[in-house]
């Protein structure tokens, strides 16, 4: 049976689930194998240790946040009930985001809407303020902040991907290809595209130099 995902909190998987796993396993290799065994709280610590790096990066790629909680959840779902079909020559986060990145294509696909400016000051979370700064600068650091992320959120759905995959969580080059299935030139040449767009949008607010 399929564990049952939370909706009250910040957790996706249920409370119960998250607060009775027992003793922490940070191995994963033991935790699936824990789940394939029959004890699903064992895959409540996968989801409650990966639940939060995949949020957020799923919300830079869809650009909503209810849309990226459901793509998240569906992405837990569906891992559980493959499980058994994950070969373990990846990481399990790895394979946990190929089948969330899917999942985002397909409503992607789905609303046929791209994701707006105004989603974007709405959905991005915000990021540490200098608190030595006055109000003038916490203001001007805030404004910064919303220009980046609403051009990251305007860019091709295939360049913004390859930009927060690489800028945002740290993947190379063959990762991401792996991820995305594509080869490494075209990663190479989205990524180089998607820099060259966003340095052009932010040329003027940012008063970048050639």
């Amino acid at each position: 049976m399929v564990p049952r995902l939370g909706e009250a909190g910040g957790n996706f998987w249920s409370p119960w689930d998250v607060q009775n796993v027992g003793r922490a396993v940070n191995d994963d290799a033991q935790l699936i194998a824990e789940t394939l065994a029959g004890r699903s709280t064992a895959f409540g610590q996968l989801v409650e240790k990966y639940q939060d790096r995949l949020y957020n990066t799923m919300l830079h790629i869809v650009g909503s946040r209810d849309d990226a909680r459901d793509v998240v959840q569906d992405a837990f779902v569906q891992a559980f009930i493959k499980l058994e079909t994950f070969q373990q020559n990846c990481a399990f986060y790895t394979w946990l985001y190929r089948i969330a990145f899917n999942a985002a294509a397909s409503l992607s696909r789905r609303k046929r809407a791209a994701v707006s400016v105004e989603e974007a000051r709405e959905c991005f979370g915000r990021e540490p303020v200098d608190k030595g700064a006055g109000p003038p600068e916490q203001m001007e650091a805030e404004e910064r902040r919303r220009q980046i992320q609403a051009a990251i959120a305007e860019l091709p759905e295939e360049f913004r991907t390859v930009l927060v995959l690489r800028e945002m969580e740290g993947y190379c080059y063959e990762e991401i290809a792996e991820i995305l299935d594509l080869p490494v030139g075209t990663v190479r040449s989205r990524l180089h595209r998607a820099r060259l767009q966003l340095r052009q949008a932010l040329k003027q607010v940012l008063a970048i130099e050639d």
